[in-house]
Order: C-alpha cells, then structure tokens, then sequence
C-alpha cells in the first residue's frame, strides 16, 4: 500500500522520479511514454464506447443499455488510471536498473471487453429474434 501511494503522488509530482536512479536511454522513456499514451487511447475509445452504447441504442432494455454503458465506462476509468500507475511504475524500474512491472491487468481488461462483446452479442441476437 505504501507503494501505491508513492506511486500516486508521483503522478503529479513527475519530477520527483529524477532523484531515483540514473537517467535511463531517453529511447526507453519514450517507448514508455508511447505505451502510456496507447492506453490512454484504450481508455478513451472504452469511455466513448460506453457513451456510444447509451446513446445510440435507445431500444434497447434500460437494464441492459446501463449495464453494458457503465461496463464500458468504468473499463475506461480503470485503464486510464491503470496507465498512468504503470508508467510511472516502468519509468522507476528503469530508473533503478530492475525488471519492468509486470501486470494482470491486460488479461482482466480483455476478459471484460470480451464479457461486454457477447452481452452486446446476445443482445443483438435477442432482438432480431423479435
């Protein structure tokens, strides 16, 4: 937990990440800048896909509508404040010459999306068998 917060409070301090280690390969904190700024895509495309869900399918049942929307949404929120945590966590390791992190957070974003994909799946299939 305490790692946690250290982490956090280097999200808004990034500065303070220089007093740890040396300097990496400029090349390695722009990968993992890039990485950073790949998932904040993720995350923004799961945000406007929730959006898109509860806006443009108004006939579907209220209940399912909201439920697949705030799936959508909080996978979103999850995966951007997932990298920002993990860029920070890639850029100390470099910094301290260790491992990279490494994370499950790939596999249970994927195994959401897909949860998400064949609830809107039975739900297609359900409504044209009307």
């Amino acid at each position: 937990m305490n790692e946690l917060l250290r982490n956090v409070r280097l999200w808004f301090a990034p500065q303070a990440i220089r007093g740890e280690g040396t300097t990496p390969d400029y090349r390695f904190s722009l990968a993992n800048e890039r990485t950073f700024l790949a998932w904040l895509r993720t995350a923004l495309a799961l945000i406007g896909g929730g959006f898109a869900v509860d806006q443009f399918l108004p006939d579907l049942r209220w209940g399912w509508r909201v439920g697949l929307a705030l799936a959508l949404l909080a996978a979103g929120v999850l995966c951007s404040l997932r990298a920002v945590n993990h860029w920070i966590r890639c850029e100390r390791a470099m910094r301290r010459g260790g491992d990279l992190p490494v994370s499950r957070f790939p596999a249970l974003l994927s195994i959401a999306v897909a949860i998400v994909a064949i609830a809107m799946v039975v739900v297609v299939l359900a409504d044209w068998a009307r």
